[in-house]
């Protein structure tokens, strides 16, 4: 299957650092080699870029030099792919990326979905991915409910519903974003860290490469940092529960649904 990265900060902040240790994962260090992307918000929130590629991104001269970008964001979404459905093509390539509601969305899985709800109304797939077909799926059942795109807790009920939904269906570790947000949700397996003061020196596990945060941070920043597998090898990564669900603004967690452990 495929490898997550998310981040959520209350300060626009890049992604190299983690981008470069799961890039390595995408054929180096492990084998999702089917494709890469990334996506970042501008500090507004308002505009979008989004970066993919189906190449392995371990490799990729086009992925190296992403992951040099310095796309400062209070939200940012990558993914490595190992294809399960769909050929590897650029189309089926993660995040998937729609405009709804006047807003900039983004989604990523993990996972393998045996069948899907059918689709009915205006969003359909471009590539062959259950992943984006379930992308769809949701916006549909947003639009079905009337949610708003304003209303923080409708919504965080609304993707927690249809992320349940989904999980029956097969494997769903999903992300979601609009800029300002970030909804995650583990069915299997997702971890998460929390960056805050006293900031320390960390080292990526995938490869002898560290930073000191102390020397790139504010004592106010905070910022938390979603990966399938713990991306650092001496930081404290909690393993999100299998059905929790969480809304991050600002690197913090707003809201909560535990996982069947607690």
């Amino acid at each position: 299957m495929c490898e997550l990265l998310a981040l959520s900060a209350n300060t626009p902040t890049d992604l190299r650092f983690s981008f470069h240790g799961l890039r390595l994962r995408g054929g180096s260090t492990s084998d999702h080699a089917d494709g890469w992307g990334l996506a970042s918000y501008d500090p507004d929130g308002q505009r979008l870029h989004l970066y993919r590629e189906d190449a392995p991104a371990a490799f990729s001269p086009v992925a190296a030099a992403v992951a040099a970008l310095d796309l400062r964001a209070h939200c940012s979404i990558a993914h490595i792919r190992k294809a399960t459905r769909g050929v590897v093509a650029l189309e089926n390539c993660h995040p998937f990326h729609r405009r709804w509601r006047g807003q900039e969305w983004v989604f990523a899985h993990n996972g393998d979905l045996q069948t899907l709800p059918p689709l009915a109304g205006g969003h359909r797939p471009i590539g062959q991915t259950d992943s984006e077909a379930a992308f769809c799926w949701i916006l549909e059942q947003l639009e079905r409910q009337g949610v708003s795109a304003q209303d923080e807790a409708g919504l965080f009920a609304a993707l927690l519903a249809c992320s349940d939904r989904l999980a029956g269906e097969g494997i769903f570790n999903g992300l979601v974003s609009n800029g300002s947000w970030l909804f995650a949700y583990a069915g299997t397996k997702l971890h998460r860290v929390t960056r805050r003061a006293p900031f320390g020196l960390v080292r990526l596990a995938d490869d002898d490469l560290s930073v000191d945060f102390a020397a790139v941070t504010q004592p106010s920043d905070v910022v938390t940092i979603l990966s399938t597998e713990p991306l650092t090898a001496e930081e404290s990564w909690q393993p999100l529960q299998v059905g929790e669900a969480i809304l991050l603004k600002a690197g913090e967690i707003v809201r909560r649904r535990p996982g069947r452990g607690e």
